[in-house]
């Protein structure tokens, strides 16, 4: 038993415990996470990756809690490599896509049948996006993609995916989420299903109430992380969305903004 049982720290991964420009941890990051875990905090991942394209970074995290991913369509405990929940979107979304890419047919996505990531009509942005993730794919029609899907990722230019999200919340918005996770990526889910849903039943798995929730996040996928949060907290090099959302400020993704919030936990405790 120490300060912190029963409290959870839920980050993003990508531009938040990852530097955005450094793309390391920092030292500062990991010593605070040793202290947070040594008083009995719990300590977890909220990320848009999917389990193939997250489990290659895991050995940089020290999770003691199951990790929440594919923008919380999906909750792993990695310790025992075992799925706690799945979200599907529903069979429905390849005749939804269908109709969204007869009126903008430039916009390419990534969809994720349990841990094998298909391609459909790849572009500039789908080629620097898996370059980083560094994990196979397939190229395919949409008919050949294997159902169901967890999650589908839609990549094209800002202004193309704004048109891309415009669309689908127009015609399906009571069906799926729609949320950018940085200015060229744009992450869909079903209904209700995100980053804070996710965290949720991570914290329910682990009898932890609300009130003891914390999370930090650097762009729009996480506001969702915020607003279950005792506590929301971002970088300083965060998007505009989430300083705009209230999220407390800390330091860069670059410096140490998990040491510098959890430091701020430190002093409720």
């Amino acid at each position: 038993m120490g300060k912190f049982t029963g409290v959870l720290l839920a980050s993003d991964f990508d531009d938040t415990f990852v530097g955005r420009r450094t793309e390391s941890v920092s030292p500062e990051n990991l010593k605070a996470l040793e202290y947070f875990k040594s008083q009995g905090g719990t300590f977890t991942i909220a990320t848009g990756r999917s389990y193939t394209t997250f489990l290659p970074q895991l050995y940089r995290c020290p999770v003691n809690a199951p990790v929440v991913l594919s923008n919380g369509a999906m909750g792993y405990d990695f310790a025992e490599e075992r799925e706690i929940y799945r979200t599907e979107l529903p069979l429905r979304c390849v005749e939804d896509i269908r109709t969204l890419m007869a009126a903008l047919p430039n916009v390419a996505f990534e969809a994720c049948h349990g841990e094998d990531i298909y391609v459909h009509n790849p572009n500039r942005v789908t080629e620097l996006h898996l370059k980083k993730v560094g994990v196979p794919y397939t190229l395919s029609a949409i008919e050949d993609i294997p159902l169901p899907w967890i999650k589908v990722l839609f990549e094209e230019s800002h202004e193309g995916l704004e048109k891309v999200q415009r669309f689908m919340l127009e015609n399906f918005g009571d069906v799926y989420e729609l949320v950018f996770s940085n200015k060229v990526l744009l992450e869909m889910t079903a209904k209700n299903c995100h980053k804070g849903s996710g965290v949720l039943q991570v914290a329910a798995l682990k009898g932890i109430v609300s009130e003891n929730i914390f999370t930090v996040g650097d762009n729009c996928n996480d506001i969702s992380m915020f607003n279950i949060a005792r506590m929301g907290f971002a970088p300083a090099d965060c998007a505009a969305e989430v300083k705009d959302s209230g999220a407390t400020l800390v330091s860069s993704s670059d410096e140490h903004a998990i040491a510098d919030v959890i430091e701020i936990i430190d002093k409720m405790y």
